[in-house]
């Protein structure tokens, strides 16, 4: 894989704490809506891309009219990799705990080297291996604990390692993508395909898109303007500077953040073997991170598209 060498307008690493931090919320806040997993996702998706649709349209249409067909189909997969995660992460949310949850779902580095691996050719040093095997026994030690907690529980896991898979998916397309594709096409594409995926889903499901509480239509906007704004599309942003895998491990602080806002709002504390299991997940990716950072040296590339960063 190729980088860009031109200089971004802020720190790709500060960026990433940002967009972390921004992250970390989406979890208590799908679990205190009464609104069903993919009305949630849907108005998520739709409300991001009302939002950014205007600037867009409005100073980055050359960009848009930019992309090629194949761009814009890989936008558009990209965009029903992460209507997937979204919809299997949020219906997790709803029968495991947060802790669990948002824990599995960090395992996307280990979905994401094997992709990296697979598509991109990209070589995965010896030692990163060793923490995505760590990162793989901290989630066995969670899935065993919620298992003898329940079947209910034991789903919630395993919808988490789901969204963990079509997450990575989603990066992976981005990384492809965002060396030549402007920031702006790439999230009105992807928002509006996964918008347009989430909708349909709940028509043909007849999931009602009304009525609901004021407090559900609150968050949904929250969702989309701090989580998905804020998050999402400034780790789009991220990846034209980093590798994939790098953003997805940084992402490692959401469980972190979101542990911290269950216990403090909701009083959901991880058991004993819940924080085991989490410790050891940490470790492993923590690790991976270090070596994946030592390997990462970019090389030089295109210039930087006009459009970049305008979303």
């Amino acid at each position: 894989m190729s980088y860009t060498t031109s200089k971004p307008w802020i720190n790709p690493y500060l960026a990433i704490l940002v967009g972390v931090f921004a992250v970390s919320f989406s979890s208590i806040l799908v679990r205190v809506c009464t609104a069903p997993p993919l009305v949630i996702a849907a108005y998520r998706l739709i409300f991001t891309f009302c939002f950014l649709a205007p600037f867009t349209l409005w100073g980055g249409a050359p960009a848009l009219r930019g992309m090629t067909a194949r761009q814009v189909g890989l936008s558009a997969a990209s965009g029903v990799f992460l209507a997937l995660h979204f919809v299997t992460w949020f219906i997790s949310l709803k029968y495991t705990s947060i802790a669990s949850s948002v824990v599995l779902v960090t395992t996307q580095p280990l979905f994401v080297v094997l992709g990296s691996w697979i598509f991109f050719k990209e070589r995965v040093p010896r030692k990163a291996l060793y923490g995505c095997f760590l990162a793989f026994v901290g989630s066995v030690v969670i899935g065993a604990t919620d298992f003898q907690v329940g079947r209910q529980a034991f789903i919630g896991d395993l919808l988490a390692l789901f969204a963990a898979v079509m997450v990575s998916g989603y990066l992976l397309i981005g990384r492809r993508l965002r060396h030549g594709v402007p920031l702006t096409g790439y999230t009105f594409v992807t928002y509006g395909a996964s918008s347009l995926t989430l909708t349909a889903a709940a028509a043909i499901g007849g999931v009602p898109f009304y009525p609901y509480p004021a407090q559900d239509w609150l968050i949904f906007v929250a969702l989309a303007l701090v989580c998905t704004i804020l998050g999402h599309t400034v780790f789009n942003w991220v990846l034209r500077y980093v590798q994939a895998s790098v953003v997805s491990v940084s992402i490692l602080g959401e469980p972190l953040g979101a542990i911290l806002w269950a216990a403090v709002f909701l009083g959901e504390n991880p058991t004993p073997r819940q924080a085991l299991g989490g410790a050891i997940i940490f470790a492993g990716l923590f690790l991976f991170t270090r070596v994946t950072a030592k390997s990462d040296k970019p090389a030089e590339s295109s210039p930087r598209p006009s459009g970049e960063g305008q979303g």
